[in-house]
């Protein structure tokens, strides 16, 4: 057990500044939803990041010396931390989606989708066309869905689409961090207009899906991220109905469309009876997440009209 310190100026180790941001983020009111899940797992990132080491470096670290400088940045970013609510992946300025590192700032949402484990899964069960070619990633944000997706299939061409220039800004700069910006094509849409005559084998979306009730009482921490990428309606689902209604004409015969709406999966189900939608379980955690796949979707669109 590492000795505790009163103040942060006391501690000598990385170890003993692990100690003290641990129990000041353990006794204040901050919310964690953006990659990590308790007051450790974020002392961790904030120390090592302060000391200029790397996430995955040897528990050998914590009896390194840590001169004022260090703990200068410490403090600053703990307070952000714990005073303005700010999310940890914006003051270290990244943040890792499928296992891969992203940049990340107030341009876009943190990435936290669960679809990232139906990408290691490569979209097992269910896709079941032939090797993917083309994937859109719709409502990109900062790329990490369909950048992962490109990163771990390297004969697939992948469309970024976002409304926000900012984001799209971001998504750039997240595909050549990758290395993978010669198969990625980013464009600047509403919704499906920037591609009006494409298919793709997957449509893979996050859009803003929170409605207004959950909205107004969401921790602090999501006040910092882009609201038009979190809110969307009132029931949550404008930008979900658009897809819904626009999705079948851009599948090809055997494409899948995967879509996350979290907390408003309920009432989804309610305005679609007629859908079968598929919803997905997460070994990792995470729910809210449907595949329909073209089939599915052209046999619904007859029954409608």
């Amino acid at each position: 057990m590492i000795a505790s310190v009163a103040q942060l100026d006391d501690a000598e180790t990385i170890g003993q500044a692990l100690d003290y941001c641990n129990q000041k983020l353990a006794q204040s009111d901050v919310f964690f939803g953006h990659g990590t899940d308790s007051p450790w797992d974020e002392s961790v990132q904030l120390v090592l990041h302060a000391a200029g080491l790397a996430l995955d470096s040897s528990g050998q670290v914590v009896t390194q010396h840590i001169d004022r400088q260090t703990r200068a940045r410490i403090d600053e970013l703990l307070q952000k931390r714990i005073f303005d609510r700010t999310p940890l992946p914006y003051l270290i300025g990244r943040a890792w989606f499928a296992g891969l590192e992203f940049g990340c700032d107030e341009r876009a949402i943190i990435p936290r989708s669960p679809i990232a484990e139906l990408i290691l899964n490569e979209f097992q069960p269910w896709y079941s066309g032939p090797e993917p070619k083309q994937l859109l990633d719709l409502c990109c944000g900062g790329g990490c869905i369909g950048l992962a997706s490109a990163h771990y299939f390297p004969d697939l061409h992948v469309d970024l689409l976002d409304i926000d220039q900012s984001a799209l800004t971001l998504a750039e700069e997240n595909a050549e961090r990758l290395g993978v910006q010669g198969r990625v094509s980013i464009l600047q849409s509403d919704v499906f207009a920037a591609v009006a005559n494409r298919r793709y084998d997957l449509i893979l979306s996050n859009p803003p899906y929170v409605n207004g009730k959950d909205f107004a009482s969401m921790p602090a921490e999501y006040r910092h991220e882009p609201e038009r990428a979190l809110a969307s309606g009132e029931d949550g689902l404008d930008l979900t109905r658009r897809i819904l209604d626009e999705a079948v004409r851009h599948l090809t015969s055997e494409g899948l469309l995967v879509v996350e709406v979290g907390n408003s999966w309920t009432t989804l189900e309610h305005a679609y009876p007629q859908l079968p939608f598929t919803w997905l379980e997460f070994e990792q955690g995470g729910h809210g997440v449907f595949v329909l796949t073209a089939r599915e979707l052209q046999e619904y669109k007859a029954t409608v009209f």
